[in-house]
Order: structure tokens, then C-alpha cells, then sequence
């Protein structure tokens, strides 16, 4: 049994991968910013805290609310928390792309050293950041978004430099499209941030948020969030786990082809979709 964190818990990925683990006979601490998901995750059975990721107070109020309840032995953090901001990068004011990246990039960062404080105190542990294929990818309107998870990528990678010399393990997942309240979200973020109506792009706009209010829109190669927990399963339990996990066809078949062609050709490719 191993004690893990998971951040994100309230439906999607988080959830489903917390009650996997609890389920295989770990002990789960789960996280969620409101309070109806908090009532639920905890009449499940789990250890849940609040927690706002562009607060720097909230994080560390969880932090040591989890490290009392385990006593400082933290095996595992999943930072599974995050959202996609859609919107042509011409639209992204300041406020915009520093939202997208206090949850995303600042607030994953500042928790995650948090808990490495006390993983090498205890001389292990293994940290999973959730990023995606637009980590390495990038597409139209999803700038935000793309920026974020490049940033998590690279901070992730010298990260895994610097702890080359500890027992602490650190991959990134790589996810393409899954079944997920993400693209919800990303639909709440545009309505909120995005004044499309005034913007020059707003016939693609247009395009966008009918595909974001399609709950029946087909996307292909879409699996469900059990694949990300296959990934995550190998990682934690896996005496040599891999430093990536590419989930989903999507994912394999564009980080192949971004080694294979030219940066023209493969911007022909992205450019249409």
C-alpha cells in the first residue's frame, strides 16, 4: 500500500484514477475546489482537502494537511489539475495567459516543491505531472493552453536532471483526447475570457463553440480516463517506469511524425484541425 496525492478529484481523470488506486488498496488523498465534491469524495471514504492552485496559501495549507495525515510518508503525487484556455493567441490578454498558467504551470510548480521537501527527507517518492500532446504539439486557438503545457514539460524535464542522483522518480503523461469534463471547462474559460464577437477571428469562433457545445462531437481516437490510469498504474508500481507516457493513438502518431518531418509539413498538418 502506498500513499498517494492526487490533485483534481472532482470528476474526469482525478477521479477516476482515485478511486482505481483506492480501490487496488492504496491509501488516496484527493483534492477539489468545491465544496459539493469535497462532501462526495469524502461520504466515498476519502482523505479530501480544498485546493485553489492560484493560491499560494491554499497549497500549503493542503500540503500540511496531507503530510500530518501521513505522517510526512508521501509515496506518490499524481498533479493531475488543470484546464485548457481556448482562444486565438491575438485575443490572450496578460490576465488571460497568467490565469491559464497560476493553475496550470505556478501553482502545479510551487505544490510540487513543496512535496519534494519532504520526498527527500524521506529518500523516495514518485511524482506524475498530467500534461498532454499539446505539450509537444501545437494546434490553432488552444496558444494558452499549448504554452502552459510546454512550460510543465521543460520544468518536468530539467527536473528529472536535477534528481537523477535521488530515488525520487518523476514522468510526464502525455494524454490525447479523453473522455473528460475538459472540454466543459475549456467552454466555460472561453465565455468567460474571450469576446469573440469583436474579435477578427469570429467566424472561426464561431466554428469553435459549436464544436465545444456538441456533446455528441466525435474526436477521434478518444479513450476513456482508464487509459491515463493504465499509464499512471505502471508508473507507481514499475521498478523501471518510463519518463513519458504517450496515451491515446493521437499522441504516438503525432510525436512520430513531429521526428519525422519538416516543420513546414507538419504545420500543414496541425493547421487543420
Amino acid at each position: 500500500m502506498k500513499n498517494i496525492l492526487i490533485t483534481g478529484c472532482s470528476t474526469g481523470i482525478g477521479a477516476y484514477s482515485a478511486y482505481a488506486l483506492k480501490n487496488d488498496g492504496h491509501r488516496v488523498f484527493v483534492t477539489a475546489r468545491d465544496d459539493k465534491s469535497l462532501e462526495q469524495l469524502k461520504a466515498d471514504g476519502f482523505e479530501a482537502f480544498y485546493l485553489e492552485m492560484a493560491d499560494s496559501k491554499a497549497i500549503k495549507k493542503c500540503i500540511d494537511s496531507v503530510m500530518d495525515a501521513c505522517d510526512g510518508q508521501l509515496d506518490v503525487l499524481f498533479n493531475n489539475i488543470g484546464y485548457g484556455q481556448p482562444g486565438f493567441v491575438e485575443d490572450l490578454s496578460r490576465d488571460i495567459l497568467k490565469e491559464q498558467f497560476d493553475i496550470n504551470v505556478f501553482g502545479t510548480v510551487e505544490l510540487t516543491n513543496l512535496v519534494l521537501k519532504q520526498m527527500r527527507k524521506n529518500g523516495h517518492g514518485r511524482i506524475a505531472q498530467n500534461s498532454s500532446v499539446l505539450g509537444f504539439i501545437s494546434m490553432k486557438y488552444r496558444g494558452a493552453y499549448n504554452a502552459s503545457k510546454y512550460a510543465l514539460e521543460g520544468i518536468t524535464d530539467t527536473l528529472r536532471l536535477e534528481l537523477r542522483d535521488t530515488d525520487i522518480k518523476i514522468a510526464l503523461i502525455e494524454p490525447g483526447p479523453i473522455e473528460s469534463d475538459f472540454r466543459a471547462n475549456s467552454l466555460k474559460a472561453f465565455l468567460k475570457n474571450i469576446n469573440y464577437k469583436n474579435s477578427i477571428h469570429v467566424k472561426d469562433y464561431e466554428k469553435l463553440l459549436k464544436s465545444l457545445q456538441d456533446p455528441n462531437g466525435k474526436i477521434p481516437f478518444k479513450l476513456g480516463p482508464d487509459a491515463v490510469y493504465d499509464s499512471l498504474k505502471h508508473f507507481i508500481t514499475s521498478k523501471r517506469p518510463k519518463l513519458r507516457y504517450r496515451v491515446t493513438k493521437a499522441t504516438s502518431i503525432l510525436w512520430y511524425l513531429k521526428r519525422v518531418l519538416s516543420t513546414r509539413l507538419l504545420d500543414a498538418i496541425c493547421s487543420k484541425y
